[in-house]
């Protein structure tokens, strides 16, 4: 890991959301919520903790973005790392396009996998994982997840896989945003607790503020949180976070901006960078 930085951090998140609501904003649509949701996290991943080189698939970190549907979050986070163009992002979802509007990483391959259906990176997690240990490579694989998806049956396959075999170089972070496309996650397939149903399947398990740079460095510092265990981190999270009107709100999930809206948003990117010099 690098040594902690604050405001470099916490920086990165931010120019990783300008991307997302820049990209909307310019083509017209795209998936606002859960990938504002997700940049905090992806911030502290990419420029603090992971060992990321985009030339290097074999011996490098994996990430996997379970919830492909957040890909402008993890499109943003290789424009900040300086590995794509930002001119790039115009094409986004467009024919023939390099940034679909889940990741392909036949066109990308600085991503690790192509994702889209929900429930499926947890187990692209586990596979990741167990060739590691088999191949004696050291790299870990971080899976996001959202908490919508957690109704998929897969995961739980997942989880009791993972735990099985003690894959302890495997790490989850569920995104907990609290909403999915239809509503509430409360209101539609929520467990009691996400954290003592996967500490039940042989996790360890953490909470951690989800848009909070420090205490998520500090959660992955101390990963793995129990040898011989996989990990989840249990990041609380605001659907839609650094917009003001697009904050906690389902309709937001996907993003239709008409011209007011789009230039509300920029407004408020515009005045957070003035605000911290960014």
């Amino acid at each position: 890991m690098k040594p902690f930085d604050r405001e470099a951090l916490e920086r990165s998140a931010f120019h990783i959301r300008s991307n997302i609501v820049r990209t909307i904003a310019s083509n017209g649509e795209g998936h606002a919520g859960g990938a504002l949701s997700a940049a905090d996290i992806l911030a502290v991943l990419y420029f603090a903790v992971m060992d990321y080189d985009p030339e290097d698939p074999v011996h490098r970190d994996k990430l996997l973005l379970s919830g492909g549907h957040k890909c402008l979050a993890l499109y943003g986070a290789m424009v900040e790392l300086g590995v794509l163009e930002p001119e790039l992002l115009k094409t986004y979802n467009q024919l023939g396009t390099l940034f679909p509007g889940h990741p392909d990483a036949t066109k990308l391959p600085c991503l690790d996998f192509s994702t889209g259906s929900l429930g499926h990176g947890l187990p692209l997690g586990c596979g990741y994982a167990l060739a590691a240990r088999k191949a004696g490579l050291p790299y870990r694989t971080y899976v996001l997840m959202g908490d919508g998806e957690q109704g998929e049956g897969t995961n739980w396959e997942a989880a009791a896989f993972a735990a099985h075999n003690h894959l302890d170089n495997l790490v989850a972070i569920l995104d907990e945003n609290t909403l999915q496309i239809n509503g509430r996650t409360s209101e539609i397939c929520k467990p009691t607790s996400y954290e003592s149903r996967y500490a039940a399947f042989g996790w360890a398990v953490r909470p951690v503020p989800g848009h909070d740079v420090g205490a998520l460095y500090d959660a992955f510092a101390q990963i793995p949180l129990e040898p011989g265990k996989p990990t989840l981190l249990v990041a609380k999270t605001t659907k839609g976070k650094g917009i003001s009107f697009l904050e906690d709100q389902q309709k937001y999930h996907h993003w239709n901006p008409d011209a007011g809206e789009a230039a509300r948003a920029l407004e408020e990117l515009d005045a957070r960078a003035a605000e911290r010099g960014w």
